[in-house]
C-alpha cells in the first residue's frame, strides 16, 4: 500500500474524523539522467557558492527573499513557523458551496481521504450527506510549510480532497487579447456555425476515460526496452513497500455533536474546545494546588 501524505482530522463543525491523506494521481512520466556524452557518465548537479566557486553543504544553506538585485532578507525557520496557522492536523472545512459554483481553474491535484481505524461512521456521514445536498467543502490544511485551499467533495465511496488555487495565482483572461463580438463580426456565417455544430454532434460520445492512453510513453518505453535488450541486460520494476498509519477515535455521539454544532454555529471550533478544555484543566489545578497549600499551613499550626 501507497504511504500517507499527512495523517490527522476531518473537522466540520464539532465533528473531527481521523483519516490520511493519500495521493489521487501517479505520475508516469519517463525520467532521465544527464550523461556526459564524451564518455557517458552521470552529471552531478552542485550548490556552489556564487562568488567563491566552492561547494555549499546543505546544513549552511538558509532561504532569503530578494526585495532588491542583490539584497537579500533571510528569513529563519521560526519565522515560517509564526506564520503558520495553529494546527498543522485538520483539514478544517470552514464552508459548503454548491459543487457547480467554483471556476474549474482553481482545482488543482487531487488526494484520497482514508478515514483511520473506527472513523467509518464520521466518514460515510459527511460523504452522503455532501452527495445528498449537492455541496462541497472549502476548507484549509497545511502540509509540511505551506497551507493550501482546498476542496472536499464525494466521488464513489471516497471522500475526495482537492487541492485548490488560491485566487491572487489565477491569471484573469482580460488581461489577454482575446476575440470579443458575435460571430458575425468575424464573418462567420450561419451554414458554417451549423456544419460546425452537426460535426461535433458527430462525434459527441460518453466520457471513458479508459479510452484515453499516454501512447508517447507507450511508444518511448519500447524504444528503451528495445535499446536494454539490445545491450543483453534485463530491468526490473520494483515497488516500494508502503505501510499505511491508521489512526484511531472512540465510539461518538454524533448526534449530539451535530446539535451543538447547529446550535452554536461554530465552524471550526476544534481549536477553541481545545482552548476551553486547557484552562479548565489549568483552574483545576491551581485550586488544587492552593487547597493543599491551606492544608499544609493548618497542620503545620497545629
Amino acid at each position: 500500500m501507497a504511504r500517507p501524505i499527512w495523517t490527522g482530522n476531518l473537522s466540520f463543525g464539532l465533528l473531527n474524523v481521523p483519516v490520511s491523506l493519500m495521493s489521487g494521481a501517479r505520475s508516469n512520466d519517463i525520467s532521465f539522467r544527464m550523461l556526459d556524452a564524451r564518455d557517458r557518465k552521470p552529471i552531478r548537479f552542485e550548490r556552489v557558492n556564487a562568488e567563491t566557486g566552492e561547494e555549499v553543504p546543505w546544513k549552511e544553506i538558509v532561504k532569503a527573499f530578494e526585495y532588491d538585485k542583490g539584497s537579500y532578507v533571510v528569513i529563519e525557520k521560526a519565522d515560517i513557523a509564526a506564520a503558520s496557522p495553529e494546527t498543522h492536523e485538520s483539514v478544517e472545512i470552514e464552508a459548503f458551496v454548491d459543487a457547480d459554483a467554483i471556476d474549474i481553474r482553481y482545482f488543482e491535484k487531487p488526494y484520497v481521504l482514508v478515514p483511520g481505524k473506527k472513523a467509518e461512521k464520521g466518514y460515510v456521514l459527511l460523504r452522503e450527506t455532501l452527495r445528498k445536498s449537492g455541496k462541497i467543502g472549502v476548507a484549509r490544511v497545511v502540509i509540511r510549510t505551506r497551507e493550501y485551499l482546498s476542496a472536499v467533495m464525494p466521488l464513489g465511496d471516497a471522500l475526495v480532497l482537492m487541492m485548490m488555487r488560491y485566487p491572487q495565482e489565477l491569471v484573469d483572461p482580460a488581461e489577454y487579447k482575446l476575440p470579443e463580438g458575435n460571430t458575425g463580426d468575424y464573418r462567420i456565417s450561419p451554414k458554417e456555425l451549423e456544419m460546425a455544430t452537426q460535426l461535433v454532434d458527430s462525434m459527441a460520445t460518453e466520457w471513458n476515460p479508459d479510452a484515453y492512453r499516454n501512447e508517447f510513453r507507450e511508444r518511448l518505453s519500447e524504444i528503451i526496452r528495445k535499446r536494454i535488450k539490445d545491450k543483453g541486460a534485463t530491468t526490473q520494476v520494483l515497488e516500494e513497500p508502503a505501510t499505511s498509519e491508521d489512526a484511531t477515535t472512540n465510539v461518538v455521539d454524533f448526534v449530539a455533536l451535530l446539535q451543538k454544532s447547529l446550535g452554536d454555529k461554530t465552524r471550526t471550533p476544534a481549536r477553541k474546545a481545545a482552548k476551553k478544555a486547557t484552562g479548565k484543566a489549568a483552574t483545576k489545578k491551581k485550586t488544587a494546588k492552593k487547597a493543599a497549600k491551606s492544608g499544609s499551613r493548618t497542620r503545620k499550626a497545629g
